[in-house]
């Protein structure tokens, strides 16, 4: 870690212990569901600003509501697969307890299934408050608040009945949603930032998608999702032979653009041929450039996913699925991919981005408005490609595999630590309580 980024940690941590002494902290809501990445990050984020505060500040929604049934119904499929977040997990299994790579999901990881075209469900009776805090921080997606849009946002409007509540927004409601989504989901974000004191998203992206999308002109802060690199083992892997993307495995997330750029390419693969079985897909032997999908099928999808191992299959192209990864492997998997890539269109605030960052690596990511903030606010940590350029962009990689590691001196903060101070710094001067 370079003598910059400690003395900014430094300063930071300053900063933020000068501020904690001066004002009552919420506490900050948590779900008793690993595997989701709006609830992971929360959990990260609760322990970190206790660890900087002294403050103990976490506390499960369980604690808090009387209506574990209204949170834990399982959310039926409505779209065609999970729109971008910013905040949900990559499907690679339960999320770390210590504070690592930000939600190893994808709030692409935040990513969880979508509400069936035909189905309303009817919300449940609010529950009762079980404990009364007088402020409380949510981490919010509707898919992680209740079993459809408008009964998330019952829960949320029923806790603001008692408590002061500040929120942060994931999953902003986007068009890739569909038109029936798109609307149920607005007038859900509605009415959550309507109730909320103060309000939070992940990137300047995502405050345009809630001016433009949720109707919000209010002020809003932003706050990125945080990177903490791991330390680099002397000399790099080597190479796999695999165009690689991490997270959840649903349509438009990337997969099958990917299959496509690679059957388009003439590129060998030296040293292939030993074992390709990849959990529960196997990958057939080959001396070509994989593609390979650490993590798993988001619910409701495996069958697509095993259409689209068929499909590469006719194409010539090796693919399949590793389903669960524990944290260790993930990193080893990042790691030794040929190529990695994001290439998500839709998404509002990329986890998968930033678990491919926090692996030493820098991903091919479209071209869109996200990915060129993202750019910006780490500098040289993304390669974009225009549209239409992702087989050129794979070509290029593989022609040129350093470019795809960050240099050792790159800037990856935020951290999890600047983000922890972030919010507290705004809980203690943003926020009209």
């Amino acid at each position: 870690m370079s003598a910059a980024r400690d003395s900014a940690r430094s300063e930071a941590a300053d900063a933020a212990a000068a501020t904690h002494d001066l004002a009552e902290l919420p506490v900050v809501v948590t779900h008793h569901d690993p595997q989701h990445g709006v609830a992971a990050y929360a959990a990260r984020i609760a322990a970190t600003v206790e660890a900087r505060s002294g403050r103990h500040l976490a506390l499960d929604v369980a604690d808090l509501l009387d209506a574990p049934d209204l949170l834990d119904a399982p959310a039926p499929v409505d779209a065609p697969g999970p729109p971008g977040v910013s905040g949900g997990h990559d499907g690679h299994g339960p999320a770390p307890t210590a504070p690592v790579d930000p939600y190893l999901l994808d709030p692409e990881l935040l990513t969880t299934t979508p509400l069936p075209p035909a189905v309303e469900v009817t919300p449940a009776d609010p529950a009762p408050v079980d404990v009364v805090v007088p402020r409380a921080h949510l981490q919010f997606t509707d898919r992680l608040w209740g079993p459809s849009p408008a009964a998330a946002a019952d829960v949320v409007e029923h806790l603001a009945d008692g408590t002061a509540l500040t929120v942060t927004l994931h999953d902003l409601p986007q068009p890739s949603d569909g038109e029936r989504n798109l609307r149920r989901r607005g007038e859900a974000y509605a009415r959550v930032v309507a109730v909320a004191r103060g309000v939070v998203v992940n990137s300047e992206h995502e405050r345009t998608l809630l001016r433009e999308r949720v109707g919000f002109e209010g002020p809003v802060e932003v706050i990125p999702l945080p990177v903490d690199r791991h330390p680099l083992p002397d000399g790099r892997p080597e190479p796999d032979g695999d165009v690689a993307v991490i997270g959840f495995f649903y349509p438009g997330k990337g997969h099958a653009e990917v299959v496509a750029a690679v059957a388009g390419l003439a590129a060998g693969r030296p040293g292939a041929g030993a074992d390709r079985t990849d959990g529960a897909t196997t990958r057939p032997d080959a001396d070509v450039t994989g593609v390979v999908a650490l993590g798993r099928a988001s619910p409701g999808h495996e069958a697509e996913l095993q259409q689209l191992v068929d499909e590469a299959a006719a194409l010539g192209v090796p693919f399949g699925a590793t389903g669960y990864l524990d944290d260790a492997t993930l990193l080893d998997r990042a790691r030794r991919a040929s190529v990695p890539v994001a290439a998500h269109q839709h998404v509002s605030a990329s986890g998968s981005i930033a678990t491919w960052i926090a692996a030493g690596r820098r991903p091919l990511v479209p071209d869109t408005r996200y990915s060129r903030e993202m750019a910006t606010l780490r500098p040289g940590t993304l390669t974009l490609y225009p549209e239409g350029g992702l087989a050129a962009a794979i070509a290029a990689a593989l022609a040129d595999p350093a470019s795809t590691w960050l240099d050792h001196d790159a800037d990856t903060l935020p951290g999890l630590d600047e983000v922890a101070d972030a919010y507290a710094a705004w809980w203690t001067d943003g926020v009209r309580w």
